[in-house]
């Protein structure tokens, strides 16, 4: 069921931010479209109605589309011409996509109507607006976009849903026509005219959407994989010593590595555990998963920052073809080619898997006691009668070998589509859907080392964990026990994943450590 939303979010001719996509997709703020916008789509508008009225041939307008470009269409046939498209192009099948996702789609696809560069009417705008306001989400099917031109069927059945077809849940989450939907809060159809169909479905909005709300959710999980490796590192009789400031920035001046780094430094600060063994001198390096952890949650944090720079721009872009220009004329182009977008949704699912592989060998090395610096074997409470954390480890190594199987580029791939014309997609529908499968094991990953780090320290007897690990641990405590017997575990873990995905465990954190990030 839809929540209420005090937020409200302002669309005017330029474009918006993470903010805004999260607000909208996630937390129902409301939409509403500036004066300015208004003003800058009925001037576009007249334009548009200008060439429909003339016999000038203007793709889209009074053309067919895609292959079907060379086609002059009748005055009489223009609207039927934009209504086929629509229900041509909503030819996706599988399970219906995420609700976040298909808000997120719609914002973005309003957003570029609010640029004025469009040529659709005012109330088409407006609709897509009352859509959102009023918690109506159509059913868009996961599979028919190759991500260009643009992601055509996912926004076809947005599109078909305004139009009063297909079928939408409302606000309440119930399945049902369009229309019923549309008539209970009291929205009218679209009547397409010229040109509106083709602006309504050629843009990238859905794998845009995707890209958004995915560096949002890994930002955040960068932050718990940083957690959790301090844990381990605790749990190991690992050193801080390697985290500290003069062997990060003034050697190897990697911005993510530095602010990984810090977290590390200042995660671990009062370690009675660190402490120790600090002079143990038989202990000269830690393994790779511990004492690299900075330089690869880092260059997780650096390509986040890339790909936020890429959406960044996407965010600022009016995306259609064709498009109209401030002196009014209708130009083609390619800007719905989905590769900018494409490229960084993949480069996200290879660091975000790797982020995952490395706290997989952390945990192992955990339950191992040939590796674990005298912890029980398992982390049982009694070995050989309870097997404690050993199959905790098996479901965590199922997760990382499938986000490594997700990691294959889908933007290496292409398929040739309508009759030739589309020689070359993208498939950046493709590469958002498997980051979004990727993100979410990975919170399940990080879950399980951070149920076993905090069983690892407990095991610990007499020595103090760092008050920052301590104020984390004691926040998983409220939802999972500590050593015991062998109880049944799967809604242990659920409940880590639950606490990890609602932040309490990185405010538990910056509980000590304010200045996390």
């Amino acid at each position: 069921m839809a929540i209420e939303s005090s937020k409200t979010v302002l669309l005017g001719v330029g474009g918006v931010t993470f903010q805004d996509v999260v607000a909208v997709a996630r937390e129902n703020a409301k939409v509403v479209i500036s004066a300015e916008a208004i003003e800058a789509i009925a001037k576009t508008r007249k334009y548009i109605e200008g060439y429909a009225a003339g016999g000038v041939p203007v793709y889209g307008v009074s053309t067919g589309f895609g292959a079907l470009a060379n086609r002059h269409i009748d005055v009489a046939d223009r609207t039927q011409l934009q209504k086929s498209l629509i229900r041509s192009h909503a030819a996706g099948l599988g399970p219906a996509v995420e609700r976040e996702v298909v808000r997120a789609l719609m914002f973005l696809r309003l957003r570029t109507m609010a640029t004025g560069r469009t040529g659709v009417r005012v109330e088409v705008a407006q609709v897509y607006a009352d859509f959102l306001n009023a918690g109506i989400t159509p059913v868009v099917p996961e599979f028919g976009s190759l991500g260009c031109s643009g992601d055509l069927a996912p926004l076809s059945h947005c599109a078909l849903a305004m139009m009063g077809e297909g079928e939408v849940h409302d606000v309440h989450g119930t399945l049902m026509a369009s229309i019923d939907a549309m008539t209970a809060a009291g929205i009218s159809p679209i009547e397409l005219e010229a040109k509106e169909g083709l602006a309504l479905i050629n843009g990238t909005d859905g794998m845009l959407g995707m890209l958004v709300l995915a560096c949002t959710d890994l930002a955040a999980l960068c932050t718990v994989a940083d957690i959790t490796a301090a844990m381990s590192i605790e749990g190991l009789l690992g050193t801080d010593r390697v985290f500290a400031p003069e062997l990060h920035a003034p050697l190897r001046p990697q911005v993510g590595q530095i602010a990984s780094a810090a977290n590390l430094f200042a995660l671990l600060k009062d370690s009675g555990i660190v402490a120790s063994h600090r002079k143990d001198v038989s202990r000269v390096q830690d393994a790779y998963s511990l004492r690299c952890a900075p330089q690869v949650n880092g260059a997780v944090r650096d390509t986040i920052e890339y790909a936020s720079t890429i959406a960044g721009r996407e965010l600022q872009s009016a995306i259609d073809n064709p498009v109209v220009l401030p002196d009014g004329r209708v130009e083609s182009n390619g800007n719905f080619h989905g590769a900018p977008v494409g490229y960084v949704l993949d480069f996200l699912a290879i660091a975000a898997a790797d982020l995952g592989s490395i706290s997989e060998r952390r945990t192992d090395r955990m339950l191992d006691q040939h590796r674990s610096s005298g912890l029980p074997p398992f982390l049982a409470n009694d070995p050989g009668v309870d097997s404690g954390l050993m199959i905790a480890q098996y479901t965590q190594a199922g997760l990382v070998s499938e986000n490594k199987r997700l990691a294959t580029p889908a933007s290496v791939d292409s398929i040739p589509s309508s009759g030739m014309q589309e020689d070359h997609v993208s498939m950046g529908w493709s590469a958002a859907r498997k980051l979004r499968k990727v993100v979410e094991n990975l919170s399940r990953i990080l879950a399980i080392e951070l149920v076993t780090s905090a069983r690892a320290i407990e095991f610990r007897k007499g020595l103090a964990p760092a008050p920052a690990t301590k104020s984390v641990i004691e926040v998983l405590r409220e939802v999972v026990p500590g050593i015991g017997p062998d109880r049944w575990l799967s809604p242990e873990l659920e409940a880590a994943v639950e606490l990890i995905q609602s932040g309490k465990v990185v405010g538990a954190a910056k509980k000590v450590v304010t200045d996390l990030r």
